[in-house]
């Protein structure tokens, strides 16, 4: 569990309660400065020791002919100790309660996403929740830049999109739906035929910057320009509402053999989802 009384004066000093008026109307905020240069440091750290050695779960997202590189990798936080380390000793649970107004605070997942220079590959429109796992409202993900990122490169939102309806999740590379079965979910709005019908959000980051967004925000994210390096790491938390939905799918994230173990309808209350806060 997480002591809060030493983190109490930072969440004070940067995290307001138009922070959180925010997130609940728009799904989408950013919380500057909120990371130390000391906490910064261990992720980098954390990240370069992922990509030195990826888990089978790592996946290269980007096209063969790109002139760069998009590498994901996924749960990880039990094998790499500064992963660990951050997640336990940062304020970010505390800011996931605060943000889902929620008495308690699990820990999901990890997910490390690092676009090397050149990479052109933009990460399409989506919503997370529909391919996780779980079902609930008060949830929120993370996404912390440990290097700084242009607003043509950063993620971006619809703001407000978090209230609704699902949308349906396709693979990024070929655009099919191996989650839930044709038809079953609307598809996506084309926005960037119109965006200015949509109200988009989005910021440039410097280290120690931390956007964070409920799971069924739309974002996307563009391509790196020239010779910067975008690496990102991202953590997932559940609130007092989450309940297990296990799929007949492969999940993204999967958690193989957790539907034998938690039923559906059950509280997240498992060794992999540590309880934070609460």
């Amino acid at each position: 569990m997480i002591d809060p009384q030493p983190l109490t004066q930072r969440l004070q000093d940067r995290l307001t309660d138009q922070h959180i008026s925010d997130f609940a109307r728009d799904g989408a905020v950013c919380i500057r400065q909120l990371l130390t240069p000391a906490e910064v440091a261990l992720l980098r750290e954390g990240i370069e020791v992922n990509l030195a050695s990826p888990s089978p779960r790592a996946i290269v997202a980007s096209r063969p002919d790109d002139p760069g590189r998009f590498i994901e990798d996924f749960c990880n936080w039990q094998d790499i100790a500064q992963y660990e380390r951050f997640i336990r000793e940062t304020p970010l649970a505390l800011v996931a309660q605060r943000l889902m107004q929620s008495r308690t605070v699990r820990f999901y997942h990890d997910h490390v996403l690092v676009k090397e220079p050149g990479t052109r590959q933009r990460t399409p429109w989506h919503q997370d929740q529909p391919y996780y796992n779980i079902d609930g409202h008060q949830n929120v993900s993370m996404w912390i830049p440990v290097d700084p990122v242009s607003r043509s490169a950063t993620l971006e939102f619809v703001a407000g999109s978090h209230k609704g309806p699902w949308l349906m999740p396709r693979t990024f590379m070929d655009n099919q739906a191996k989650w839930f079965p044709e038809g079953s979910l609307a598809d996506l709005p084309d926005i960037e035929a119109d965006r200015s019908a949509h109200r988009i959000v989005g910021w440039e980051i410097e280290p120690g910057d931390v956007v964070c967004f409920h799971m069924l925000t739309l974002h996307a994210a563009g391509g790196v320009e020239g010779s910067n390096r975008r690496r990102v790491f991202s953590v997932r938390y559940l609130g007092d509402d989450i309940r297990h939905a296990p799929r007949r799918w492969k999940t993204s994230p999967d958690f193989p053999g957790l539907a034998e173990e938690l039923p559906a309808g059950a509280a997240m209350a498992h060794r992999l989802f540590p309880m934070l806060v609460g």
